[in-house]
């Protein structure tokens, strides 16, 4: 939704406020929004945690033959912010790895 906001030149706020009383709202909307928006991260739930946890995950699909192509997604895109320097970085800093404005990656 933030890179959304961007790319369309809203109010990042104002977006927030649309969006966060429906079927939006979540605790990480409600903690992170601001963070995210401002590219701050130092702090909270590190990425190399959450690699790991997802690790234990696919590691236990593979054992049980159950395809997790959305976990393995996840995985890589932090890893390619591991690889960016973000291994301290919150998990809400998934955000960096989403193009800004008008790409399609």
């Amino acid at each position: 939704a933030v890179r959304l906001a961007e790319a369309a030149g809203l109010d990042l706020d104002k977006t927030y406020e649309a969006i966060s009383g429906g079927a939006a709202q979540s605790w990480q909307m409600d903690n992170r929004w601001k963070t995210m928006c401002a590219g701050e991260f130092d702090f909270g739930f590190a990425i190399d945690w959450m690699r790991k946890d997802l690790g234990y995950a696919l590691d236990e699909a593979k054992r049980l033959g159950l395809a997790s192509p959305v976990t393995a997604l996840v995985d890589q895109f932090y890893a390619d912010v591991q690889a960016a320097g973000g291994n301290r970085h919150d998990t809400s800093a998934l955000i960096t790895r989403l193009p800004k404005g008008n790409s399609t990656r």
